[in-house]
């Protein structure tokens, strides 16, 4: 591999345990289409941080606290991907 070779981060895997409540995690395993709850809730957790960081990078562009200019459009845009 050379120089521009990409970086690849490996996390450190932890075993919880957790009270969920049975509607949720069905709901968790219809919505990541998941077969085994691990995976499934790693997914879900996964989105909601992607989630938080863009809701969170949104708030900065809407106060001026960056310098990244995009339209309105293009805010609400990141704001509600799924829209």
């Amino acid at each position: 591999m050379g120089m521009h070779s990409s970086i690849i981060r490996t996390w450190k895997k932890m075993r919880v345990t957790l009270e969920i409540d049975e509607k949720k995690m069905k709901a968790i395993l219809k919505l990541t289409r998941q077969q085994k709850k691990s995976p499934a809730l790693a997914l879900a957790l996964d989105d909601y941080l992607a989630f938080k960081r863009r809701q969170a990078f949104v708030n900065r562009v809407m106060a001026g606290e960056t310098d990244y200019q995009a339209s309105n459009e293009e805010v609400e845009a990141l704001a509600h991907p799924e829209a």
